[in-house]
């Protein structure tokens, strides 16, 4: 299964309407958006729920505040999450609303760090 091609097509609106300078790089099977040439989001293939997720690298403060939420996971590829990046399950990212929440988290940690 291939991601999710749709929620690729909102985030990269998402992003050009934001005047965003970024770029998609297919990863590990899925699709990351790169920002000052450091990874922001993703959309992940996870096998064990068979949908794709939405990865936000967020920051460990951002993380321990969110990860409590029902629609969200550890990133976990090797029995240890990563630490401040989250997986976000479908039901949490389905509205527009929802989507650009996490997105905004991204971008402004991305921002925080290397912007």
């Amino acid at each position: 299964m291939a991601y999710d091609e749709y929620l690729g097509e909102r985030i990269t609106r998402w992003f050009q309407e934001q005047k965003v300078d970024f770029f998609p790089k297919k990863m590990m099977g899925g699709l990351i958006f790169m920002v000052n040439n450091k990874m922001c989001c993703g959309i992940h293939i996870d096998k064990k729920f068979g949908d794709s997720l939405l990865m936000a690298k967020i920051g460990e403060e951002q993380y321990a505040q969110e990860i409590h939420k029902a629609e969200t996971l550890p990133m976990d590829f090797t029995g240890r999450p990563m630490k401040g990046f989250i997986f976000i399950k479908p039901e949490g990212f389905d509205m527009d609303e929802q989507l650009e929440y996490w997105l905004e988290k991204s971008l402004d940690y991305n921002i925080q760090l290397y912007g």
